[in-house]
């Protein structure tokens, strides 16, 4: 009698799944990506109960229109942070009644379905930001988890708006680096 070894689904296989409305497809999504989509979140938010709110606005979105997703512009896993950070500064943006907050925007590709690459990919961001000069993590911090405009960090930090444009750009490019597969 041969043992059958359970196959997990991959990304893609799952996401049409979602498509045809398996909601046990779904599930599996949710429980490979939440701790993800939570995360950043938590990190932009700083509120348990928003984060929670930005979690189950995702994953609402991937319900309602998985099409959305694009397997040829990057992982599954990179784009519900996408999401999960824009959903997370814009929470932001309704608490501080503000409507001009530029977004800077991460264009990550890792490959994040499984833990030891979400684990690796975790480990060069650090890696990367960890040997970033401190102005330039501090400004990249700013616009990414605050959510804050060039504008904004400028003023906050007493630095020229060139300079931090130039440090998160910098910043930008040396994570993209290292997160090419």
């Amino acid at each position: 009698m041969a043992s059958a070894e359970k196959t997990i689904p991959s990304d893609k296989e799952l996401v049409s799944r979602v498509r045809a409305g398996d909601e046990d497809a779904m599930g599996a999504l949710y429980d490979r990506y939440s701790p993800l989509v939570y995360a950043v979140g938590l990190r932009v938010l700083a509120d348990t109960g928003a984060a929670e709110d930005v979690l189950q606005e995702v994953f609402m979105q991937l319900w309602r229109n998985p099409a959305r997703f694009d397997a040829s512009r990057g992982s599954l896993g990179a784009w519900l942070a996408v999401i999960a950070r824009n959903r997370a500064i814009d929470a932001l943006r309704k608490r501080r009644y503000e409507s001009d907050i530029e977004d800077v925007v991460v264009s990550v590709e890792p490959d994040l379905a499984s833990d030891f690459d979400r684990s690796r990919a975790a480990k060069n961001v650090r890696d990367v930001l960890n040997g970033m000069h401190p102005a330039q993590r501090e400004a990249l911090e700013l616009a990414f988890f605050e959510g804050l405009t060039h504008t904004e960090i400028a003023a906050k930090i007493g630095e020229p708006l060139g300079t931090i444009k130039t440090r998160i750009r910098a910043g930008l490019l040396g994570l993209r680096k290292a997160l090419k597969p």
